[in-house]
């Protein structure tokens, strides 16, 4: 178990890839805290976990509310006494009203850049100082090609997602002198409840699928293992850095 006795938060952790890597976490012996605004789906991660034989937590949050998250962070220090790996995932994607830019309303910007990349900035803001005591600890962000590339009727998105990028690094530069790593995964387009809606459109879900040269969408599994993999031991060289889960939809 390449995670034992690790406590390990996972933001949007209710469904898709935050669920899986919860999950995948847990088995590989990490005590797992479900931090989600949905509260059936945060309890049934977690009490997916649990019925599975491992241990985990789940404590309702929306990420884009300072107080909420300072009392998610609370709750994992007074259930496990320390916090080892953060998984910055909580996204979310306003399809339909997300569109060019003379034609986005600030509502859907401030909202989506509150969730996608002040809630990562919060996040990492208060666990960093017990990770700092600690003397160790692993932030994982979650970005998306979009932030790399562009693509059309997307703004508010590509423009978080964008910004996660130059908060990986920012703090990755800060704390590795800690021992505190900081890295980013970037699914494609995946197979998830987020991209539901556009998805449910075949001539997308097509349109998308040709785009990634291994011809297929990612599911939330081909997350799972990187994300253990930058969680663990194996990566204690790995700073600052982007890894693509997208089937090479960046790399041609």
């Amino acid at each position: 178990m390449r995670l034992k006795n690790r406590v390990a938060i996972i933001t949007g952790g209710g469904a898709g890839i935050g669920k899986a890597v919860a999950e995948r976490f847990a088995s590989e012996g990490a005590q797992v805290v479900v931090a989600e605004i949905d509260a059936r789906n945060g309890e049934s991660t977690a009490d997916a976990i649990k019925a599975a034989g491992g241990e985990a937590l789940f404590v309702r949050t929306d990420v884009s509310q300072e107080n909420e998250v300072k009392a998610m962070v609370n709750a994992t220090l007074e259930r496990y006494g320390r916090i080892d790996i953060l998984f910055n995932n909580a996204a979310i994607i306003v399809f339909g009203r997300d569109t060019r830019a003379h034609e986005l309303t600030t509502e859907v910007w401030d909202r989506t850049l509150a969730v996608n990349l002040t809630g990562y900035w919060l996040c990492a803001k208060h666990v960093i100082p017990t990770m700092l005591k600690q003397g160790r600890g692993v932030i994982i962000n979650v970005a998306s090609p979009t932030g790399m590339l562009g693509f059309q009727n997307i703004t508010a998105y590509s423009a978080s997602k964008g910004g996660t990028f130059g908060l990986t690094r920012a703090m990755a530069a800060d704390y590795a002198p800690h021992n505190i790593r900081v890295n980013a995964i970037v699914p494609g387009t995946m197979d998830t409840p987020m991209n539901a809606e556009e998805l449910s459109d075949e001539r997308m879900r097509e349109c998308y699928i040709k785009m990634a040269p291994a011809g297929r969408l990612g599911t939330a599994d081909d997350v799972s293992g990187l994300a253990v993999f930058l969680a663990s031991d194996d990566s204690d060289y790995c700073v600052g850095w982007i890894y693509t889960v997208d089937g090479g939809l960046t790399a041609v």
